[in-house]
């Protein structure tokens, strides 16, 4: 039986998160449920708390201020502090570092949807001082963990149409989830850069999204976008850096150490949530009706990998690899010198790493993964 609440991987290695005299910084997209994340941790906690978010006009000016008198006056009797939503704070960054020097004993935790706001208010002041975390939609490592390996196996189709997100697999029917899904696209995603750039066409965002939908997997061409869109080169890489800096998109490039002919200059780009891509390009049909099934398990099993990587904290470079000859491996990771090759196949079927790969790195591990051996994959 499903429960209200699934259980996040961060949850249960809180301990070892929340420290005294740091900051916990919480990234990740709009409505994956970071501040109920947060207050689950911190339920236990018996010390006295405060919780604000950066849409209160007062805590917003208190911290902005950076006034010590002023922060003593009104968070130095408190044992833990809760900020979320911090990326509205101008400068917010400095007035936590001034908090932790004058009291260091504080537990501090803040929550942003838009790193590439928060990242630069929180980075520099705070170097050395924070714990950096993201939440991503469920996981296939959290459903395992919660409910096992025969759920996830008869999710398997619904987690590559609907994605993960809390309230989608809460959701009862698949018009509820399509509901859902359509909301956040057209409410939430493109949020953040909306309120905190200023994009002269809001519309070419959209529109960039969506040519990227049908293009995973496949190398981004910088200047076809610019020239399907009718917009210049720089606003498609300004465009991208910010859809990728809002938890949207994720950038992959190109690995190579020995053969000219490797391509390394292009990128390839993958949806962090194959429902708000679905959502993108308006089409949730099942599996059985789709032409681009191949696309959507590359996305799935792309993302899913990270998640477990980012929760695991197992550190790795991640790149695509082709050759101009058109030998490629979807996957390659650099963990610590070694690599890891890998193919995504949605059935299982016997694919040798390519001649050109094995002969440059022999060394490598190559395997296929496919819907048969996924889940040893991805916990």
């Amino acid at each position: 039986m499903e429960s209200a609440w699934y259980n996040r991987y961060l949850e249960s290695h809180a301990e070892s998160i929340l420290k005294k005299g740091k900051v916990f910084v919480l990234y990740g997209p709009r409505r994956v449920g970071k501040t109920e994340l947060i207050k689950k941790m911190i339920s236990g906690f018996s010390g006295k708390t405060f919780t604000g978010t950066g849409d209160n006009q007062e805590v917003r000016e208190l911290l902005s201020a950076q006034k010590l008198s002023q922060l003593q006056s009104a968070f130095g009797s408190y044992q833990l502090i809760f900020i979320d939503e911090a990326q509205r704070i101008p400068e917010v960054g400095f007035a936590l570092k001034l908090l932790i020097d004058h009291f260091p004993e504080m537990i501090i935790l803040v929550t942003g949807s838009s790193a590439f706001d928060l990242s630069g208010k929180i980075g520099e002041p705070l170097t050395g001082r924070n714990t950096l975390r993201n939440l991503f939609p469920i996981s296939v490592l959290e459903l395992n963990e919660q409910y096992g390996g025969m759920y996830v196996l008869q999710k398997l189709e619904d987690l590559l149409i609907y994605g993960a997100y809390p309230e989608v697999l809460k959701a009862s029917s698949a018009d509820d989830k399509k509901e859902y899904l359509i909301s956040i696209r057209d409410s939430y995603l493109l949020k953040d850069i909306l309120e905190l750039e200023s994009i002269k066409n809001p519309s070419k965002l959209s529109d960039l999204l969506k040519l990227l939908a049908f293009q995973i997997g496949q190398e981004v061409s910088l200047n076809e976008l610019g020239n399907s869109l009718g917009i210049a080169r720089q606003s498609v890489e300004r465009y991208l850096d910010l859809l990728e800096k809002t938890f949207i998109i994720k950038k992959v490039g190109g690995f190579s150490r020995n053969l000219r002919k490797e391509v390394v200059k292009t990128a390839r780009y993958f949806f962090w949530d194959n429902g708000i891509r679905n959502a993108i390009i308006n089409n949730f049909n099942l599996p059985v009706q789709r032409n681009d099934l191949d696309m959507l398990w590359e996305n799935f099993l792309f993302m899913e990998r990270l998640k477990t990587k980012s929760y695991k904290r197992i550190f790795s470079n991640d790149y695509f690899w082709r050759t101009y000859d058109r030998q490629e491996i979807d996957l390659v990771e650099d963990r610590d010198g070694k690599l890891y090759a890998y193919e995504f196949k949605w059935k299982l079927r016997k694919v040798k790493a390519p001649k050109a790969w094995t002969d440059a790195y022999p060394d490598s591990e190559f395997q296929v993964i496919s819907k048969e051996n996924f889940l040893e994959f991805l916990i």
